[in-house]
């Protein structure tokens, strides 16, 4: 199951209580108070751990409440201080406070966090109020209580590049022909409804992520289909490879279907119109195809791919274009 948004509830452990004491010992008169202050309570951090790209694992705990700090002693005893609590998220997580409306942290790297609510201070035992003037108090502190709030977790998704294109436009069966996932494959509309992550190897130990992203339609930036959805995730990618189907099953215009998913970019904002953009198109083991990507080259004025996932056509060719893009932008191809 694939979850790119949660909303939890997190509480940081309250402050231990400070302890009210006096010493007593055999020829020991007048020992005085030996009241140990209390234990801080537990931070809960939100932290990116490698490994993961889905918030599935979280979902069903809605409530995370670090451990109270522990009670001053006698002896001048500190009281325990509670351990943190870590709630681990994929890197690309972003953590909002939900009533505030405020970003905490965009959690990018692995190993990155933010600290959600903040424990309690333990609070002081009566050793700490002993004055010249009062050698036998008997106040004490209770520890004050943690932070407590509601925060949204929202990932969007970091690839090197993203596949987008209108619904049945080829972009899962490609994903899974460059690279080693297996994304759900058939003829019918939307058969993706959550990002799928492959790992591209271009030789040695060179690799770039490439996403297969949720089919788009007119009016996504309105939340139409998948809408916003779809769109977050295409923020964090680097480089657009745009698909279009040569013969759509509903009978329209490819290039008008280019255009049209171009301005549900350009309307959405956040700077996609501007990503680099390798435009290919896809399927092209059927008849018109070449067709197709003479109209889309003398409408754009650039050069436009074909490709086809079936036969192998073309994939070479945009491995390559994808790895100069992403040189291009000077961003780092590991694996």
């Amino acid at each position: 199951m694939f979850v790119d948004r949660v909303t939890v509830f997190v509480k940081g452990g309250d402050g231990g209580a400070g302890c009210c004491s006096f010493r007593r010992e055999k020829y020991v008169p007048k020992g005085g108070p030996d009241g140990g202050d209390g234990g801080d309570g537990g931070d809960v951090i939100v932290r990116a751990v490698a490994g993961t790209d889905s918030l599935a694992e979280i979902v069903n705990r809605k409530h995370w409440r670090a451990q109270a700090g522990g009670r001053g002693g006698p002896d001048n005893c500190h009281g325990r201080r509670a351990p943190e609590l870590v709630i681990p998220v994929p890197p690309g997580t972003l953590v909002y406070d939900r009533d505030r409306g405020n970003l905490l942290r965009d959690l990018k790297e692995a190993g990155e966090q933010v600290t959600a609510a903040y424990g309690g201070r333990g609070g002081r035992g009566n050793k700490a109020f002993a004055t010249s003037t009062n050698r036998a108090p008997r106040e004490t502190q209770p520890g004050t209580p943690g932070e407590e709030r509601w925060i949204v977790l929202e990932l969007k998704v970091i690839a090197d590049a993203g596949l987008v294109g209108l619904p049945n436009a080829g972009k899962s069966t490609l994903l899974s022909r460059l690279s080693q996932a297996h994304p759900e494959i058939a003829d019918y509309p939307f058969t993706t409804k959550h990002p799928n992550l492959g790992l591209v190897t271009i030789g040695g130990e060179r690799a770039f992520v490439l996403a297969d992203l949720p089919g788009l339609i007119e009016g996504a930036h309105h939340g139409i289909g998948l809408g916003h959805e779809f769109l977050r995730h295409v923020e964090r990618t680097r480089v657009i490879v745009h698909l279009v189907e040569p013969v759509p099953a509903d009978g329209s215009d490819p290039v008008s279907n280019y255009l049209a998913i171009r301005r549900e970019l350009e309307l959405h904002g956040h700077s996609l119109s501007d990503k680099p953009e390798i435009l290919a198109v896809s399927k092209a083991e059927l008849t018109g195809s070449a067709d197709v990507r003479q109209r889309l080259e003398q409408e754009l004025g650039r050069p436009v791919l074909t490709l086809s996932a079936v036969t192998g056509q073309g994939l070479a060719d945009l491995v390559r274009a994808v790895v100069e893009q992403l040189q291009a932008t000077r961003a780092e191809v590991f694996p």
